[in-house]
């Protein structure tokens, strides 16, 4: 049996006079709850199959605490079925994140083995050490958004994943397959002009007549999903979609994970939780704030989706901010790609010229043997000295070079230099 904790006893008059909070540590098969006095001791156990009387059991052996508080872990998950039901039953009910209940367990002594009680303990001090813990509420319309939102999603990649193997099986029919996004209208079409000449193909041809089958399931049931959540959006009373930008789709997916805005103290708050506030990464005297890869990505892609709208359509407000944000000198989106943020090896800059195409040759250090060297700066008359370079330049590096920037011949020289100690070029052309 492993080990888990004891439970001191108590007499009636105390249990009754004892706030407590409840840890419950949910699961497909059963729920375990551990009760827990203010100095965090424990003070009962049970465990309960999820069935349909799963509640009436859990609040018939919480009697004993009349001044009780539920901590559900995942209550927006696993946890949401048997956290509606105890509100539902006029219990207080708090949703308690896996990742707090995970700190306290990290925290705690190394001998505490791992299970169901021991997780429901941690579930129930998280809860009460937490000042930001959050109210399980009854279920409104933003369940029914959300809903209909995420089999929106659902639906939107497996027609996607469709598309994709449809469009590999008509490389191997037709030369050049379909050049573009395909649609089942034109599927239909290629499909129609293909005449297959043996077994193989027609397999393939087949496969792709299935393919072809599925997208039109998922196009119809894109759209029947799609009505349904316009429907539901209406119903709701929103004034969301009154924002450039945001149709049904982007408002279901946001009012459906928010659900209660007023929860948020302020702006600054709201946009911490969706991904669009700066994070700092300052060090020392240098203050840097920088893109935040946090928040709640799906409500983050929902914005993101609806900025991108407004700056397609010149006259909406997003457009008139970009712009005026151009004016003041801030850059654009920095250029994806080897050379993007990302990278620990940018391009030469000052070298391409402005609006050239970027060149995957010259996004990479120059590498020889042991030696990685790299290049990220301005070298005047570049093109005068580059003659000198190439003639300085070993025939062992030269096949080493893959582009033309001073990014590959100034690291190419550099590294030529100590074997073979030519004239530095610039001495060559009189110190230009």
């Amino acid at each position: 049996m492993p080990a888990t904790f004891s439970i001191p006893r108590t007499n009636d008059l105390e249990r009754a006079m004892t706030a407590v909070m409840i840890g419950v540590d949910p699961h497909k098969a059963t729920h375990t709850a551990v009760v827990i006095g203010p100095a965090e001791e424990p003070l009962g156990e049970l465990r309960v199959r999820a069935s349909a009387g799963q509640a009436e059991k859990l609040v018939a052996w919480a009697a004993d605490w009349p001044e009780r508080t539920w901590a559900v872990e995942g209550a927006a998950g696993l946890g949401r079925l048997l956290a509606q039901q105890l509100v539902a039953a006029g219990e207080r009910v708090l949703d308690v994140q896996p990742k707090l209940a995970s700190r306290v367990r990290l925290l705690q002594a190394g001998d505490t083995n791992k299970n169901d009680p021991n997780d429901a303990l941690s579930v129930a001090v998280a809860a009460l050490r937490s000042k930001t813990a959050r109210p399980v509420m009854a279920e409104d319309y933003p369940a029914v958004l959300k809903v209909w939102s995420k089999r929106h999603r659902d639906l939107a990649r497996l027609r996607n994943q469709v598309a994709c193997r449809l469009h590999a099986v008509l490389c191997d029919l037709v030369p050049g397959g379909h050049p573009k996004e395909i649609s089942a209208a034109q599927a239909a079409r290629i499909l129609g002009q293909i005449t297959p000449s043996g077994a193989v193909e027609l397999a393939r041809a087949e496969l792709a007549a299935e393919f072809l089958e599925d997208m039109r399931r998922l196009d119809a049931q894109l759209r029947g999903t799609r009505k349904k959540l316009a429907a539901a959006v209406k119903v709701s009373g929103t004034t969301l979609t009154e924002v450039f930008g945001v149709g049904p789709v982007i408002a279901g997916t946001i009012i459906g994970d928010v659900a209660d805005v007023s929860r948020f103290p302020g702006r600054d708050h709201f946009a911490s939780y969706n991904g669009t506030a700066p994070v700092e990464v300052s060090s020392g005297n240098r203050k840097i704030h920088g893109l935040s890869l946090r928040g709640n990505r799906r409500v983050n892609h929902a914005i993101h989706m609806a900025a991108i709208t407004q700056l397609r359509h010149k006259h909406s407000e997003g457009r008139t901010y970009y712009e005026k944000k151009l004016a003041e000198g801030k850059r654009t989106k920095r250029r994806s790609g080897p050379s993007s943020a990302k990278s620990a090896t940018p391009s030469s800059p000052a070298s391409r010229p402005i609006g050239s195409a970027v060149q995957q040759t010259n996004c990479h250090p120059f590498r020889y043997g042991r030696w990685l060297r790299m290049h990220n700066g301005f070298i005047s008359d570049f093109a005068t000295i580059k003659r000198d370079l190439v003639l300085v330049v070993g025939e062992s590096l030269y096949p080493e070079i893959k582009g033309q920037t001073p990014g590959w011949w100034s690291p190419s020289r550099s590294v030529t230099c100590p074997v073979s100690g030519p004239r530095c070029p610039r001495q060559a052309t009189g110190g230009r």
